[in-house]
């Protein structure tokens, strides 16, 4: 593997001092996993890094950027180690004529990067946002370890705050920024809707000279000062969806995208179910033209091939206690939006169908009318049984149907002892909620014990067209 960046060069970027001649291959700033050779970077939040740097070394890093005297040791001394890891970033964006792309939205920015990092490596080298690597320091962490070789970097972006995006914008540059969907999250730190949207916007503050806008159909926001492509059902669209097909694994779709000749009209097959992929593979589909790759036949390929996502949408069969269920792993975060279209793809399924869901967190004041909204797409979908997690789920609870009420619990290990006595043979079950209801526990409890293996379940659910 060839060195991602010298001594010298990390020195040049941020203005810090050399302490030895050596080279790197990756970067972390999270002692649990880094890999020999990589560059530590100590940053502070709840506790200080560079407390973990003698671990560093003993672990394998090659060097480490700090504030502090670390003797002999190969490191970059400099007065601030978050500085330099934001000028780092700066410095291999500029070093790289990669195409860099932007994704923000409240729903479905992971699985548009997961899509569009997928996608893009049939077309050249590509680097992506590891996981769900979006904040002020994932961010700057992806951009510093971008090689300079690359064709492509897809950069997802996320906020709690207003005046959080335009600063990631600022460091990426996006040839190409995005935004999936404007959904009721946050509003523990905004008032609206609308202002969620107009902070999501901010995501076009660094567009490069004529980049691309990209904002689903129905956007608005005085934020936006540009021209944008648009997605959605519309045939106004720019990319738009003209049919759609959806099973438990499995959907198919019409999707059209405007070019300057005409109309592309694809035929797109996704290894997984449910309206919500499908709208993401259009947005995907559209950025890919707009980034001047205009043989999509490439892309939709690609997209047949996709792998599942942990935490979204995850198949996985158990056997609890020689009862066989299919566990539908939808336990990365939840807002509203995202808890509806979980909602839907357990309705996917046949059988009888249980739905796992824990708190939606910062919700604000609107918190018991979203969890007990829940409802109304509960009883549409056909959910048999509903399992709660948590205090906020209260309200959902008290409105839910006594036939479909499987309880409210404390806190997950109550509510997975609970689900081991429900359960029934060629049952689905689809476990949601926000990662601090401990959902994600809740799932790795049961794939521990009972999982069987990694579904192979297709087209066994009855076909919903949307």
């Amino acid at each position: 593997m060839s060195a991602l960046w010298t001594s010298s060069e990390i020195a040049k970027a941020t203005g810090g001092t050399a302490i030895g001649d050596w080279h790197i291959k990756g970067l972390s700033i999270d002692t649990r996993t880094i890999k020999q050779g990589d560059l530590f970077i100590p940053l502070k939040d709840e506790r200080d890094g560079h407390d973990f740097i003698d671990m560093a070394y003993d672990k394998g890093a090659a060097a480490v950027i700090s504030e502090i005297d670390v003797g002999a040791r190969p490191h970059i001394r400099v007065a601030d180690s978050f500085k330099a890891l934001q000028d780092l970033a700066i410095a291999a964006r500029k070093r790289s004529s990669a195409k860099r792309i932007a994704v923000t939205g409240s729903v479905g920015k992971t699985t548009v990067k997961e899509m569009l990092a997928h996608v893009l490596r049939a077309y050249g080298k590509t680097h992506a946002s590891q996981k769900s690597y979006n904040n002020h320091w994932g961010v700057p962490l992806t951009l510093a370890s971008m090689p300079k070789d690359c064709d492509f970097g897809v950069f997802e972006m996320g906020m709690n705050h207003a005046g959080e995006l335009w600063k990631l914008s600022k460091i990426v540059c996006p040839d190409v920024a995005a935004i999936t969907k404007i959904a009721r999250a946050h509003l523990a730190h905004f008032a609206s809707l609308q202002d969620i949207a107009h902070a999501k916007a901010e995501v076009f503050e660094g567009l490069v000279k004529n980049g691309i806008a990209i904002t689903p159909s129905s956007f608005q926001s005085r934020n936006v000062s540009r021209e944008t492509k648009t997605f959605g059902y519309s045939k106004s669209d720019d990319a738009y969806i003209a049919s759609s097909t959806c099973l438990n694994t499995r959907s198919e779709a019409t999707i059209n995208i405007k070019t300057g000749g005409g109309v592309q009209r694809l035929n797109v097959v996704l290894p997984f179910g449910g309206k919500h992929w499908i709208e993401n593979a259009a947005l995907a589909l559209l950025i890919v033209y707009e980034m001047g790759l205009e043989d999509l036949d490439i892309a939709v390929n690609a997209l047949k091939n996709m792998s599942e996502i942990s935490g979204r949408g995850e198949v996985h069969k158990l056997s609890i206690e020689g009862k066989h269920v299919v566990l539908l792993d939808e336990s990365y975060n939840a807002n509203p939006a995202s808890m509806v279209a979980a909602l839907n793809s357990l309705g996917l399924y046949e059988g009888r169908k249980i739905a796992v869901l824990g708190d939606m967190l910062e919700l604000g004041a609107t918190s018991d009318q979203l969890h007990a909204g829940l409802c109304d797409d509960i009883v549409k979908q056909g959910i048999d049984l509903v399992m709660m997690c948590g205090t906020h789920m209260q309200s959902l609870a008290d409105i839910l149907p006594a036939s479909q009420h499987g309880g409210l619990y404390e806190n997950a290990q109550a509510c997975l002892d609970a689900l081991r006595k429900q359960v029934q043979d060629g049952d689905t079950i689809m476990i949601k909620g926000s990662n601090a209801s401990g959902m994600h526990s809740l799932v790795q409890a049961l794939k521990q014990k009972y999982l069987i293996q990694k579904s192979s379940i297709q087209n066994c659910g009855e076909a919903h067209v949307i």
